[in-house]
């Protein structure tokens, strides 16, 4: 089974456009969105193509294979205009046989991490940087941001498909990979 994991999508139609292309690509069976899908908040730009209803149409085309849980700029009005649940704080999910906790990462982070069992993947967007640490009980991935890169990142997403996660620009290009139990980030 193959995952897509995206994050702080911010309401950009043009950005979540690529997306789409990306997931027509990957054709994935179920796609992860960890947070920050509408709303830019008030500490960012607003985004190319801002465009709440444009970005609501093009993710209601996935909601069959969408999980996903609230950012810290998600609230119930865009739950009204989305086909998917999406308010939950996190997410327990079991991929390829890895203990998943998905969340955005404005409650729950690196700082601040919720009970967790040894070996667990644990999953945040909300920095918009992409991120592989290895803290030894546990692995934390972040896949950047779609819309709003930080840091100089690319806009992308992860892959994860037997065992392995990939960081993808929104083109397609693998930027690095990381293999559940590997030694090497």
């Amino acid at each position: 089974m193959k995952w897509m994991i995206a994050s702080d999508i911010h309401g950009s139609a043009r950005w979540c456009g690529l997306l789409a292309q990306a997931v027509e690509r990957e054709r994935p069976d179920r796609i992860l969105l960890l947070g920050d899908l509408l709303y830019h908040g008030p500490r960012n730009a607003l985004p190319e193509d801002y465009s709440c209803p444009k970005t609501a149409e093009i993710l209601n085309g996935w909601r069959e294979r969408i999980v996903a849980v609230r950012g810290n700029c998600d609230a119930e009005v865009d739950q009204m205009v989305l086909d998917f649940p999406m308010m939950a704080d996190y997410a327990l999910l079991e991929a390829e046989g890895l203990p998943l906790f998905a969340t955005h990462g404005h409650l729950w982070n690196e700082e601040n991490l919720p009970p967790m069992k040894k070996g667990t993947i644990f999953l945040n967007g909300h920095t918009h940087v992409p991120a592989c640490r290895d803290h030894g009980d546990y692995v934390y991935l972040n896949p950047g941001s779609v819309s709003i890169p930080k840091e100089g990142s690319s806009r992308g997403y992860l892959t994860l498909e037997g065992g392995l996660f990939r960081w993808k620009t929104l083109e397609g290009d693998t930027c690095r990979q990381y293999r559940a139990g590997e030694e090497k980030i």
